[in-house]
């Protein structure tokens, strides 16, 4: 946990000290629940995906509707959202095991990757629905205008890490804990958006760009297929870096918070878990 009053750099070396001690938990658990069902979604979305049959059916007239496009914007529709819903479900497991792994290795308890799943997933429905109520919220918020949305997103990002050891009104406690110690979780925050947008636009042009040869229907043949999704492998291994910087990152700003606020030590946090 980060002593109050030893600043950004004690902060970081909290988060370096929580990867040394979990890396070899975490790298794995994030695999399972972050970066392969990444993975398969984007292979099910390439298999939906229609634009191949479009410019086949618009190549005559291409100011003209494709004769399929209700039915297949419904199916990539249904399929994006399903997706989305089973992938946030999947994550909220891996986010929940990795609080869990974190907070037991600071208090100097042993863990292992079974016991980070199982504690997972009792977490995972209940970290998910408000998930989905954040994500409202900051939607409403990029609806009045984009700056407003990522300033919701901002001040309500502690809340995975609220609900997990407090359980009591997640938003709310996370936004008054963003708003107490502003410049301060703020400058936390935004470090980690930061590299997180860095890294996630580096390998994603990386994926473009390797995708790219396989053409607009890379599915259609055994080996362009197998060539795209190892390709999506590749580049989903190598978010790993993304999704353990946020996970520590987050979970550690929300420690600080906490002994800032009052005497509190490793072990209680860990206890809270459950």
């Amino acid at each position: 946990m980060t002593p109050p009053g030893v600043g950004l750099g004690g902060w970081w070396q909290r988060c370096l000290g929580a990867v040394r001690r979990g890396w070899r938990v975490l790298l794995p658990l994030l695999l399972l629940t972050q970066v392969l069902p990444g993975v398969v979604f984007s292979v099910i979305s390439l298999g939906v995906d229609p634009t191949a049959r479009w410019d086949v059916s618009t190549a005559q007239d291409p100011s003209r509707l494709p004769d399929t496009f209700v039915g297949d914007m419904t199916v990539l529709l249904l399929v994006s959202l399903a997706g989305s819903v089973l992938i946030g479900l999947v994550q909220c497991l891996g986010w929940a095991a990795g609080t869990w792994v974190i907070a037991r290795q600071a208090a100097g308890e042993a863990v292992d990757l079974p016991g980070a799943l199982r504690y997972g997933v009792r977490r995972m429905f209940g970290l998910w629905g408000w998930t989905l109520l954040a994500g409202l919220t900051i939607a409403v918020g990029v609806c009045f205008c984009i700056l407003p949305g990522i300033y919701v997103a901002f001040a309500l990002s502690l809340f995975g890490p609220v609900y997990l050891f407090e359980r009591v009104n997640p938003l709310g406690r996370a936004w008054g804990m963003f708003h107490k110690r502003f410049a301060m979780v703020l400058g936390r925050v935004a470090l980690v958006a930061a590299v997180l947008l860095v890294l996630s636009l580096v390998v994603g042009g990386l994926q473009g760009a390797a995708v790219v040869p396989f053409g607009v229907d890379p599915l259609a043949s055994a080996g362009t297929a197998i060539g795209v999704i190892v390709v999506l492998a590749i580049t989903g291994v190598l978010t790993l870096p993304v999704q353990l910087l946020q996970l520590v990152g987050l979970v550690v700003t929300y420690a600080e918070q906490r002994a800032l606020e009052g005497p509190v030590n490793s072990a209680r946090l860990a206890a809270e878990l459950g």
